[in-house]
């Protein structure tokens, strides 16, 4: 796969990710965090501010794979 077609679909991947984790940690944090303290609230969205990062890094490294070079 070209690199550039690879950086393209990895921008997707983790535009999407980035979207979609938001969404599921939001909805999660409202349904369950409800009358918790602010301390709660606090470790909870600094955990789940962080923990997106995982999975965005194993794209960001098969993104950065070298292509295959050409036979010329």
């Amino acid at each position: 796969m070209p690199p550039r077609l690879r950086k393209l679909i990895g921008t997707v991947l983790i535009i999407i990710l980035v979207l979609l984790y938001a969404l599921v940690a939001t909805t999660v944090a409202v349904a369950t965090l409800g009358q918790l303290p602010w301390y709660i609230h606090l470790l909870y969205f600094t955990v789940t501010g962080v923990l997106w990062i995982l999975p965005a890094m194993f794209i960001i490294k098969w993104m950065e794979k070298p292509g295959k070079p050409r036979d010329e």
